[in-house]
Formats: C-alpha cells, sequence, structure tokens
C-alpha cells in the first residue's frame, strides 16, 4: 500500500498537493485529525484500497501532539509511510495569507508573523522526520505539480505529456505560464440569466445551460479536434508538460464549463491530468 502523510506550512500549497494526488487515482483525506491516524489506516489495510494520500497539520490543534504516537502505532502495523512535507518563507507565505484574506490557524491577535513562527517551531521535528520535502515559494501551482511529477511518478508515468487545464476570467490577466490560450467569451454568458449568476461551471445547470446552444457544440467539435491533433505533435517534440488556459470575462461559468469538457475529453487518452479553476472564488 502506498501510504502518503501530505504536512507542512500553513498557506505552502497542501491542498494543491493533495488535489494532485487525487487526479492520479489516490484515495485522499484532508484535515484528518492525528488521533484518528492509526484508526484510518487500520481501515485501508482491511479495503482494497492501494494508494491513500492524506493531509494532517496544526489545524488538527491539541490532537497534533499526538502525531508522532500514531505514526509509530502504523509502523507497528508494518504499513511503510512516505512523509511530504510543504513549506515557503515567512515573506511568501506573509504575501498568500494578505491575498487570500485567510486567517492562520494559529493566528488568534492578528500578527500573522508570530503565527507563522510558532507554527515552524512547531512543526521542526516532523520536517526532519519528512522523506520529501518541497519548498513551493517560487513555485508556480503547474511547477508545484511537475515537482510532484518528478518525485512521485514511475519512469513510466515520467515519459507522458502532463497537461495543466486552467480556466481564468480575462479580467484577472492571462496565465502569465500557459503555452496555449483560448478566448471563450463568445460563448453565450450564464452571467445575465439571475439565476445562475452566483453558481460555477462546476454547477450542472450552468453546463446545461453553456453546452445547450448550437454555437457551443459547433465550437467545441472543433476545438477539442484541435487539441487532439496538437498534443501528439506537442509529445514527439519532446515536451513534458503543457499548460492550456481557457478563459472568459470572469473565470467562473463559461470558462470553467470548457475546461471541465475538456478534461472528460481527455480523460481517457494516455495523458496526466492536472485542472485548475484559477478565479473560481473571485
Amino acid at each position: 500500500m502506498d501510504f502518503l502523510l501530505i504536512t507542512g506550512m500553513s498557506g505552502a500549497g497542501k491542498s494543491l498537493a493533495l488535489n494532485y494526488f487525487e487526479d492520479r487515482g489516490y484515495f485522499c483525506v484532508d484535515n484528518l485529525p492525528p488521533a484518528l491516524i492509526s484508526k484510518f489506516a487500520e481501515l485501508c489495510l482491511q479495503s482494497d484500497l492501494d494508494k491513500i494520500a492524506l493531509v494532517s497539520d496544526i489545524r488538527g490543534r491539541e490532537f497534533f501532539t499526538e502525531l508522532f504516537e500514531e505514526l509509530a502505532k502504523i509502523e507497528d502495523m508494518n504499513l511503510n509511510y512516505n512523509i511530504l512535507f510543504l513549506e515557503a518563507s515567512d515573506d511568501v507565505l506573509i504575501r498568500r495569507y494578505k491575498e487570500s484574506r485567510r486567517r492562520h490557524p494559529l493566528d488568534e491577535e492578528g500578527r500573522i508573523l508570530d503565527a507563522i513562527e510558532r507554527e515552524r517551531k512547531m512543526l521542526e521535528e516532523l520536517r526532519g522526520r519528512a522523506t520529501k520535502i518541497i519548498d513551493t515559494g517560487e513555485l508556480k501551482s503547474s511547477e508545484l505539480q511537475e515537482e510532484l511529477n518528478q518525485l512521485f511518478l514511475g519512469e513510466e508515468d515520467k515519459n507522458l505529456l502532463h497537461l495543466s487545464l486552467i480556466s481564468f476570467g480575462f479580467k484577472y490577466g492571462i496565465p502569465r505560464d500557459a503555452d496555449l490560450v483560448m478566448d471563450v467569451r463568445f460563448l453565450p454568458n450564464p452571467y445575465y440569466v439571475e439565476s445562475l449568476r452566483e453558481q460555477t461551471g462546476n454547477d450542472q445547470e450552468v453546463q446545461n445551460y453553456v453546452l445547450k446552444w448550437p454555437l457551443t457544440d459547433k465550437f467545441y467539435s472543433k476545438f477539442f479536434d484541435l487539441i487532439d491533433f496538437l498534443l501528439p505533435e506537442y509529445k514527439k517534440e519532446g515536451k513534458s508538460h503543457l499548460s492550456i488556459a481557457i478563459g472568459c470575462t470572469g473565470g467562473k461559468h463559461r470558462s470553467v464549463t470548457t475546461v471541465n469538457k475538456l478534461a472528460e475529453f481527455l480523460k481517457d487518452k494516455d495523458f496526466n491530468i492536472n485542472i485548475e479553476h484559477r478565479d473560481i472564488e473571485k
């Protein structure tokens, strides 16, 4: 069994890493309290699951002190496990928290730096036991995925073309690392339907609206056919990673729907696919 514990600094990209493993067939659990890890491992051993990834970190608060005891119990089960530790510099973590406007789990008085320093000290021993450590400070999401590919994929998988499918809103700028960019602002816009405005392209009602138009059907046929032609050619030229960015005005409806449908179209082909809806929450 492949049992992976993902941990590290808050804001360092653990959720992105978990999404990566979920896309690759792992059974994934986020924010599992450390006190439950050994029980969870027992259930996994009794199942037919062969690839497990879980995130456990200081969000577990008082339970976090039990982590090493739980890891010892796993070792007693003769269950091999790996620890992936994600980190970034203080400046990067502060910037990410300010951009997201989220509160650090240890921030009780509005002092982000103090919370980061306390967390770093709490995780010091765990970092020392980590199997693999990644500093995500200078990594874009596609670069983090490539780093994970190098660390966790077998040689056969490393030879696959890795695709990043990114939805975005033009009002927030084009992704700088995109290899191909497609503008879908010409498609009928669900934003102007009041009942759909607050939904996204992950919701079936929005997808139904975007897909019901003959224009959409004709465009998808031509666009997907073009992508189907291009990808093998990029692979022949030795490209290992390709980023395809699809944009609409706000990045919530048409672009999200199109990325999801393109992923469905490509899912049974010989590619590793990562989906990112960059602006869906804006």
